[in-house]
């Protein structure tokens, strides 16, 4: 098939919207819709200057949406003094896995000549994945004991940093996942913590002083694209699966997901635009009625809901 735009060989055909795209147009297409969600979600405060530039983290794991990301922010932003980049990647200590992609995080910030983090939860903790995975004392998912020590580390390091805003690489297909697991759950409070944590533009999301504001800005794109942007600019991704992968009902949803997509194309972004517009309007019900009761982790100080915060819970049942 011929580009729609130029006459030149088409890369990918989109589905959702008819079109065929050569790969200049096609990258074009994947900049334009993280630039336009920069915009909507007002990531450029009006007031940044270059005396005062907006720091900004990524968290940065190797894999190929957050190199994708960094990769798009670094080209819109390298000549704007008011914005500086710096990459955070954490290492889980996971062998076989983790190490090619810190290789890929290390390679793309020398390229790109930003600043760099390399932290791991060795240090931070003492503890390695593998060995946790071993152990297994709550009798969870690896997922679960990892999402908790990553946002553990993500929030600290983003604060230590002086970050301004803490950007993921969430893509279109795992944010539309998100968003269905939570509908599906019934987890209205979830949906509204949602829209204040990461989903809402930054001036109408509840004021969360305890926490470094997080950001988006790929998830308008879905996940094969993504793949195939990183392809095409020959990025430093490394692109497998964490071994310990098992969120068995995430996996669900997914599948899910690909054959609603796949005989209705542009479910993705049906369902994520009104979920957004949903999570506004709860967000603001809560906020409304108080919002969450804070308070310091007896044993880390960092900002909980409970008395001794989740992290420090599962350290301690690992000891």
């Amino acid at each position: 098939m011929d580009c729609n735009r130029c006459g030149e060989d088409a890369v990918m055909h989109a589905a959702y919207s008819g079109a065929h795209l050569c790969a200049d147009h096609f990258r074009e297409s994947v900049e334009k819709r993280v630039r336009r969600r920069v915009r909507r979600d007002d990531l450029v405060p009006q007031d940044a200057t270059p005396e005062d530039p907006e720091t900004w983290v990524i968290g940065l794991s190797g894999g190929k949406d957050s190199v994708v990301l960094t990769q798009i922010l670094y080209e819109t932003f390298a000549e704007d003094p008011r914005i500086e980049l710096v990459g955070l990647t954490i290492h889980e200590g996971i062998e076989g896995y983790r190490d090619k992609s810190v290789d890929a995080c290390v390679e793309l910030t020398d390229d790109l000549e930003i600043h760099h983090e390399l932290v791991s939860y060795e240090d931070e903790f003492g503890v390695q994945m593998d060995d946790v995975v071993e152990d297994d004392p709550e009798n969870m998912a690896a997922c679960a004991y990892c999402g908790v020590f990553r946002r553990d580390v993500l929030e600290r390091y983003a604060d230590e940093l002086e970050a301004d805003l803490l950007l993921t690489g969430h893509n279109l297909d795992d944010e539309a996942q998100t968003a269905l697991m939570n509908f599906l759950e019934g987890d209205v409070e979830q949906i509204a913590k949602h829209f204040d944590a990461s989903l809402g533009p930054l001036s109408e999301r509840e004021d969360q002083d305890e926490f470094v504001p997080r950001a988006k800005p790929l998830r308008d794109v879905p996940e094969k694209e993504v793949a195939l942007y990183a392809h095409l600019n020959d990025l430093p991704a490394h692109i497998t699966e964490c071994p310990h992968a098992s969120e068995a009902y995430r996996g669900e949803i997914q599948q899910l997901l690909y054959g609603l997509e796949e005989n209705h194309p542009g479910t993705r972004h049906s369902i994520l635009s009104g979920y957004e517009e949903l999570a506004g309007m709860v967000a603001t019900k809560f906020s409304d009625d108080g919002g969450a009761d804070l308070q310091d982790c007896v044993d880390c100080g960092s900002t909980t809901t409970r008395e001794r915060c989740r992290k420090c819970s599962l350290l301690e049942a690992l000891v």
